[in-house]
């Protein structure tokens, strides 16, 4: 590797770090607050469908050799990019349990409520 490429190299990496430095205290900062927290994590998945969608889109490689070595480097260093969203299950898992019982309790009144309501709509 030239030393040229070496400097880009290592340029990168310390942007990418002060990128993920300035996230983390970001959500630090957000810490306890869940509404400002997944606003971040909504923020950082534009960023990335934003990227992809346009600056990588127009990166890909325009013959064999250079897909090859795309698909080489996917394969080596850890697969295709992804932002994993948390599944409905396991984020109510975490909470305690008051809080499943809170929240079953009003979804039973709301389905009450909207039995009355429907009931209320077939008087003649």
């Amino acid at each position: 590797m030239s030393n040229n490429k070496s400097f880009e190299s290592e340029k990168l990496a310390d942007q990418l770090q002060t990128i993920a430095t300035a996230v983390h205290d970001v959500a630090k900062v957000c810490q306890g607050d869940a509404i400002a927290i997944l606003g971040l994590l909504r923020h950082l998945e534009q960023l990335h469908r934003d990227i992809r969608d346009s600056i990588f889109q127009e990166s890909l490689p325009d013959n064999r050799q250079k897909l090859y070595s795309l698909l080489k480097d996917i394969e080596s260093e850890g697969g295709w990019p992804y932002i994993e969203r948390m599944r409905l299950q396991a984020f109510l898992a975490t909470l305690p349990p008051e809080a499943m019982e809170d929240m079953e309790n009003s979804y039973e009144q709301k389905n009450s409520d909207d039995l009355l309501d429907s009931d209320r709509s077939l008087s003649w």
